[in-house]
């Protein structure tokens, strides 16, 4: 009985061993099928064996990265492959800042300031290359909370909880932000105080997908001298239920408050502020001094948001334009008319263009409040107007140009040789269109001088840079 059940046992065995080798054989010609077909071939898990001895994929894509940015001075942020993520996420040195990855908005702010500014330098020196000779950056003693206007939208989590930050980088996406490292700790604190008072008053925020909702957006200026603070509440509607007691309760909370602005934006855009406003409380707008001249600022005028660096900035464009007290100076993309009034004491005559109305009515408002009668503002296009100064045949003896990231105009750069202007200083935000339009002004028959580069906003890539040009007879 037992040699028939082992007799037994190792037929089944070979049934089973041959059950095997006509599955493989089946499998065998399932393979030869699909690679006639031409299927893909298994995924190497080392696609590094297959690369140039010594050269890696990433290294390489790194390498291009490099000739891309170094066109453009730009720092380079350096990658990790898939194999080193976790381990670099282990060795990855803190942020002085949680959210700064997801915000994108201080791409500089865990490094070094003097390095920062040795970065912004070079840039500059790379792109101004053979135009004129850069001097120093000039820097700030603290680089920390200096943006004097705070602008914050208001979302919900997934959860439904209220949150207030910025947008992701290139995206609409909320990054919730309790205090920034570069923006101003009361305008901070205020908006804070906002955000937990939503809940009670039974206020909504808007969700763009639905359209539904009240507040989007807080806007908060703060005037460096004077001390004095704006509120803005950008509304989806001109209806506030409770406005009335919202406010009130604000300022219980925040007496420092001087006025409070509630703006209307019911449009489907990207834009912040709307074109209509009610004044809930105060005079509806700040007034701040810079460079001993006094300034009106509402809530969609362009003033410089780090006053510091400012004064420095406006202090060093006067001395280029070398002003006597007889010159007609052209104050071009005036805004509210700051360069212009300041550069009035030193200055024969001032004429102030600008597009903008609201700026424009500022500026005119400043130049009262500053007893200021050798100036005088003109809304237009800055570069139509100086084209029917010159077809006029009036004169101008500088210009003083502050453009903006898109840079000037050939029409309006023409306009200032045909008026025969000796001197130019070109303010700009922009060192890639600085570059370009000293080149177009280089033809015209103007040479620059040097150029100087402000950090105007630390921890960030951007650099604002003055240049003097000058008339080559």
């Amino acid at each position: 009985m037992q040699e028939k059940n082992v007799q037994g046992k190792k037929k089944q065995e070979k049934k089973v061993q041959g059950n095997k080798s006509q599955e493989n054989r089946i499998q065998g010609k399932r393979v030869q099928e699909g690679k006639k077909q031409g299927s893909p071939k298994r995924e190497n898990k080392r696609p590094e064996s297959r690369a140039v001895k010594g050269v890696k994929p990433e290294q390489k894509q790194r390498t291009e990265q490099k000739q891309k940015a170094a066109k453009f001075g730009k720092p380079v942020l350096k990658q990790q492959s898939g194999q080193n993520v976790e381990k670099g996420k282990k060795n990855a040195k803190k942020s002085m800042c949680p959210v700064m990855r997801q915000c994108g908005g201080c791409q500089m702010l865990d490094m070094p300031y003097a390095e920062q500014l040795k970065t912004k330098r070079k840039r500059l020196e790379t792109l101004l290359k053979g135009i004129c000779p850069v001097k120093d950056m000039i820097g700030m003693e603290d680089p920390f909370y200096y943006r004097n206007k705070v602008h914050a939208v208001f979302d919900r989590d997934r959860r439904g909880n209220i949150i207030s930050g910025i947008y992701q980088e290139n995206t609409h996406n909320v990054v919730p932000v309790e205090k920034c490292m570069i923006e101003d700790q009361k305008a901070d604190e205020i908006i804070g105080t906002i955000r937990g008072m939503l809940k009670s008053f039974k206020i909504r925020t808007f969700d763009e997908d639905t359209g539904y909702g009240l507040l989007r957006h807080v806007l908060i200026r703060r005037g460096f001298e004077s001390g004095e603070i704006m509120v803005v509440l950008v509304t989806a509607s001109p209806v506030f239920p409770s406005k009335n007691n919202f406010v009130k309760a604000l300022r219980e909370k925040h007496p420092e408050i001087t006025t409070i602005v509630q703006n209307i934006n019911g449009r489907g855009t990207s834009m912040v502020l709307g074109e209509k406003e009610h004044v809930l409380y105060g005079k509806g707008y700040i007034v701040d001094t810079l460079c001993g001249c006094s300034f009106r600022i509402s809530s969609r005028s362009f003033y410089q948001v780090n006053p510091v660096q400012t004064e420095k900035l406006y202090t060093k464009a006067l001395e280029l334009a070398g002003l006597t007290g007889k010159e007609t100076v052209v104050d071009a993309y005036c805004g509210i008319g700051t360069i212009g009034i300041i550069a009035s004491k030193k200055a024969g005559n001032v004429i102030g263009v600008e597009l903008n109305q609201d700026a424009v009515r500022d500026a005119i408002n400043n130049a009262k409040m500053n007893q200021i009668s050798n100036i005088h503002f003109f809304c237009n296009d800055a570069g139509r107007f100086l084209v029917n100064m010159a077809e006029a045949g009036e004169k101008a003896d500088v210009v003083i140009m502050d453009p903006p990231r898109s840079g000037s105009t050939e029409e309006f750069m023409d306009s200032i040789a045909k008026m025969g202007a000796k001197k130019v200083v070109y303010v700009s935000c922009n060192p890639e269109t600085l570059a370009r339009d000293l080149a177009y002004m280089k033809k015209l028959g103007y040479k620059a001088k040097e150029a100087v580069g402000f950090d105007m906003f630390p921890a960030t890539e951007h650099v604002e840079t003055i240049c003097s040009l000058t008339r080559i007879k």
